[in-house]
């Protein structure tokens, strides 16, 4: 097998996938603007002759598109900054201070907590909701995103600051930092890519979650987008371009973040495994 062929097949394996992966999401697209169900029926995988951008308007006022979308951002938002502040003050206590085996014993106590399957915590959570008083609220959503993403983001950032070099902490001991400055103004700083990492994967955990949020929020104003597209699609399931536009919205959040923070998310893969 010729060189150049041999070094090509890699970039021919990753465009094919990058083909696959974008194709569904290319169908959509083009749907979303097309006129109406004749016109995606016509030309399915087709650039539109003519673009249609009212359906976008259509789905983002009279199916509450906006009330689903901006609930779903301030709930995710929300909790996944509050389990990062959380996670990051205990990843910090069990890395950097000396606490003998309770270090072991309370990060040993967080993995299990890894083990756990999240559909056996429904019953749990339901009743603690209950009587708590916060049922048919976005409380009800935002406390078990925290809880739930509090586990995976302690063992990334705690992964992260081990790999640190504890030359940095003993040079602000001697300048008088007590711990509270060493991870407020050393800590964290460093720390940031991994912080940017686990609130990308938070956040896109918390914006795609259906199930929780169906079954806890009754009024259809706190709903968020993922339950909301269920009722657009009963809604409006003749209507197949303003269904592609209202599953546009929905993705569009995640594009931007990550097209905006994608420099930090290969900085926090990459930097946890390599020890300072």
């Amino acid at each position: 097998m010729p060189r150049a062929l041999k070094k090509s097949l890699p970039h021919v394996a990753l465009l094919s996938y990058l083909l696959v992966i974008l194709f569904p999401f290319l169908f959509v697209l083009f749907s979303s603007v097309k006129k109406d169900n004749n016109a995606i029926a016509l030309n399915p995988f087709g650039i539109p002759k003519e673009f249609v951008f009212g359906n976008y308007v259509e789905a983002w006022v009279n199916a509450k598109i906006s009330t689903y979308f901006f609930n779903s951002l301030y709930i995710s938002i929300l909790a996944s900054v509050v389990s990062i502040i959380l996670a990051s003050m205990f990843a910090f206590a069990v890395t950097r201070m000396r606490q003998g085996k309770w270090n072991t014993i309370l990060f040993t106590l967080v993995m299990v907590g890894m083990l756990i399957p999240n559909n056996a915590l429904m019953l749990p959570i339901y009743t603690i909701v209950r009587k708590m008083g916060i049922l048919n609220t976005h409380w009800a959503l935002i406390i078990p995103y925290i809880a739930n993403a509090i586990p995976f983001t302690i063992i990334i950032l705690a992964a992260f600051m081990r790999s640190l070099p504890r030359e940095i902490e003993e040079a602000a001991v001697m300048d008088g930092l007590k711990a509270p400055g060493i991870f407020a103004r050393i800590i964290v700083p460093l720390t940031v890519p991994a912080m940017v990492t686990v609130f990308i994967v938070n956040f896109l955990g918390n914006w795609n979650e259906f199930l929780l949020a169906n079954y806890f929020l009754s009024n259809d104003e706190l709903r968020t987008l993922p339950v909301g597209m269920v009722q657009f699609r009963d809604q409006y399931q003749m209507n197949y371009a303003q269904m592609s536009a209202g599953i546009v919205f929905s993705v569009l959040p995640v594009i931007v973040i990550y097209a905006i923070l994608q420099e930090k998310i290969i900085e926090g893969v990459t930097a946890g495994g390599v020890k300072g």
